[in-house]
């Protein structure tokens, strides 16, 4: 019986992927298996040494120690991609709300007092003052083009916008699900000075902090777009405001809100709503549940952003050690060796690393002995070592 430990409310069709026959699931549990999370922060957390995996149901892990995990041989899970429409969902609306000017229109209409005939009258006086503009033939640049960022670009040039990206590290897979027309920028500086409208989908690091500043608003079009729905930190918010002021940014839509950015007449922040609807949550909690079912079953690893892909279909009754090592010469060697003194034959094997971590399955002819096990996890380097179907 697997122990899932839950820190966030996780949609229970997700969890209906983990069979109640084999899974036990609470939000309180002692020596959980796996860790299922949304945004519950986990730094400070002290995890049981019982822990194997953690799984975010979302796509960013900045709420997850991932050094940490990677240090002590736990694969960090996550769901890229499950929540793209609901992102993709929300930039449109945000560049249209910012286009005619919904947000401040809004605000004038609910502020309107008296009588019906008084209310037509300011209405007709002030309706002047939010004329907007429409989205076909305007420029977007995207920076990111992975699967939230190609859904953006496909979704605005089928409203009949031009479209440029950047992207220095697409996959052959984006690529192909990109609209052909799509451009690709040389830069984020090329991107900045061609477009109307800028959107990011990339993850908050050390390399996209800020990436949107003073000297890159300078090259942006007068009278240009901002929005972020991806991280809070990508764009510099006091640069940002500072050009609302001087005219030169025309309107910063955000899912961050703060003191700065909430009150400000140019500015529209929402809470946080990109991936905030149920077919999302559904569906990262969906991938989720189903990738820490698999590693915990069979060793196998897909969408991990610590570990390598990872993925050997199994012989039906047969017994499997999943290794995680140190990315070092001889640990394969090694590890054969200690099998072969304990007079286990392998029947097949995979290995694959991804930095400092390297993971092996080995499929063996007959179960393996507690002190055959206990000699491999004494190999200087190896950090777990777990037989599947063994008693």
């Amino acid at each position: 019986m697997y122990k899932i430990q839950t820190l966030n409310n996780i949609s229970v069709v997700g969890l209906d992927r983990l069979p109640r026959s084999d899974y036990e699931i609470a939000s309180e549990i002692n020596h959980p298996d796996a860790i299922l999370v949304r945004s519950a922060k986990m730094h400070d957390m002290t995890l049981p040494e019982s822990v194997k995996a953690i799984g975010r149901a979302g796509a960013g892990v900045n709420n997850i120690p991932v050094d940490v995990m990677t240090a002590a041989g736990i694969p960090v899970f996550n769901a890229p991609g499950a929540n793209a429409n609901a992102v993709k969902e929300l930039v449109v609306a945000g560049m249209l709300m910012a286009a005619r000017n919904i947000g401040q229109a809004w605000r004038f209409a609910t502020d309107l007092s008296g009588e019906d005939a008084s209310i037509n009258k300011e209405v007709e006086a002030g309706k002047k003052n939010f004329v907007g503009f429409e989205l076909p033939g305007r420029t977007l640049g995207v920076v990111g083009l992975g699967a939230i960022g190609v859904k953006v670009a496909n979704a605005a040039r089928a409203l009949g916008m031009k479209v440029i990206g950047y992207d220095p590290t697409i996959t052959v897979r984006s690529a192909w699900a990109l609209e052909a027309d799509v451009e690709q920028a040389l830069s984020v500086d090329d991107l900045a000075a061609r477009s109307d409208f800028i959107t990011f989908h990339v993850p908050l690091t050390d390399n996209t902090r800020n990436m949107i500043n003073a000297d890159r608003l300078k090259l942006m079009k007068p009278r240009s777009v901002l929005l972020n729905f991806a991280r809070n930190g990508i764009i510099d918010d006091e640069a940002a405001v500072a050009a609302l002021e001087n005219g030169h940014l025309y309107a910063y839509v955000c899912d961050f809100p703060s003191n700065l950015l909430k009150d400000h007449p140019r500015v529209i922040t929402l809470p946080h709503l990109g991936a905030s609807t149920s077919e999302a949550e559904e569906n990262c909690a969906v991938m989720v549940a189903e990738q820490v079912r698999d590693w915990l079953e069979h060793g196998n690893i897909t969408n991990s952003v610590n570990f390598p892909e990872i993925n050997l279909p199994r012989t039906d009754g047969g017994y499997r050690l999943a290794v995680v090592n140190s990315n070092v010469p001889n640990m394969v060697g090694q590890v054969s060796t200690d099998l072969a003194e304990a007079g286990l034959n392998i029947i097949d094997m995979l290995n694959k690393s991804r930095g400092n971590i390297a993971v092996t399955l080995i499929d063996l002819d007959k179960e393996p002995s507690n002190d055959a096990i206990r000699q491999i996890h004494d190999i200087d380097g190896v950090l777990s070592v777990r037989c599947l179907g063994c008693e």
